[in-house]
């Protein structure tokens, strides 16, 4: 059943988090939504919006504890400290916070704030993982060395973080959800394996459809009265409609799906934070992927697709 409006004050944090990834670009992200006028969108859908600005990392000495081949260890961790402590507070305004990337290793650090505000209000965190991977590896398991490819493994409590803050009570494997899976590597689908993950990969999506298997995990959350945090990859998207991203895996999402996605999202008014992550200007075709991402934003928050304005129309 869908709700009644309910008016969001929104708060943007922007995360030019560059350092999880080896393609240059996603530094240009929180700008880019800006650009594509992300707080004017909000608030013409009745909501107020507060732009807090780009978040900065301190500075971190090395961390020798990690192997040679992890790609910017200290940035990283730097990014993390200060992004939980900017996502702790923002979610003990009550309102609720956009976080704009940036690469995806910002989600270490929003939703380790985001989980210490959640056991301080005595709420369990359940996770919405958007994504065409998982994200589960750690800094012992990820061939490449980049943090982009850690984020839930971190999240959810795995071992091999040295040098990091444990996460603030990792979220349990049952309250996260990744979904739109298509790129798993054979260490993540060991990881995967016999675990209680709701794993909702293409196969999955092609063959029950978006709706079923999402409305099964919000039904969760609305059970558990748990706060909801969504994070939303740009490649979950299929690149035909979404090229500004430097990790593309062909037959994603599709513009109609992603938007029903959203919807769904809004009718139940459960998500009470959102990570919007990957973009690369740098990659996009004049600021389209930008604007798309915008628009499921708008979506999220209560626009409807007849409310969409026809392209063209005089």
């Amino acid at each position: 059943m869908g709700r009644s409006f309910v008016s969001k004050d929104c708060i943007l944090i922007g995360a030019p988090v560059d350092s999880g990834q080896r393609t240059q670009g996603c530094i240009m992200g929180p700008s880019a939504y800006r650009v594509a006028g992300i707080a004017q969108t909000i608030r013409e859908l009745g909501h107020g919006v507060e732009d807090w600005g780009d978040v900065a990392p301190g500075t971190v000495a090395a961390l020798p504890a990690l192997s040679p081949h992890i790609h910017a260890a200290a940035e990283t961790l730097a990014w993390t400290r200060t992004l939980a402590e900017a996502a702790r507070k923002a979610m003990a305004t009550g309102r609720f916070p956009i976080f704009m990337g940036g690469d995806h290793a910002m989600s270490l650090g929003t939703v380790a704030g985001i989980a210490a505000q959640a056991h301080a209000s005595g709420r369990k965190l359940f996770v919405l993982w958007l994504d065409a991977h998982s994200d589960l590896h750690t800094p012992q398991t990820s061939a490449s060395g980049n943090f982009h490819g850690m984020p839930v493994g971190y999240i959810a409590g795995r071992p091999g973080f040295e040098g990091f803050p444990p996460f603030p009570h990792p979220v349990p494997e049952q309250n996260i959800c990744l979904f739109g899976l298509r790129s798993i590597d054979p260490a993540e689908q060991e990881a995967l394996r016999n675990r209680a993950y709701h794993v909702n990969d293409m196969r999955v999506l092609d063959e029950r459809g978006i709706v079923a298997p999402l409305r099964a995990f919000l039904q969760k959350v609305e059970h558990e009265k748990g706060l909801l945090h969504v994070s939303l990859d740009v490649d979950f998207l299929d690149p035909a409609i979404a090229p500004g991203v430097g990790t593309t895996v062909p037959g994603g999402i599709t513009f109609r799906e992603a938007h029903l996605v959203m919807e769904l999202l809004h009718e139940q008014n459960l998500v009470t934070s959102l990570d919007l992550a990957e973009l690369n200007p740098f990659l996009d075709e004049r600021g389209r992927t930008a604007r798309l991402m915008v628009d499921l934003v708008a979506s999220l928050m209560g626009r409807k697709v007849f409310d969409r304005p026809t392209q063209g129309a005089g």
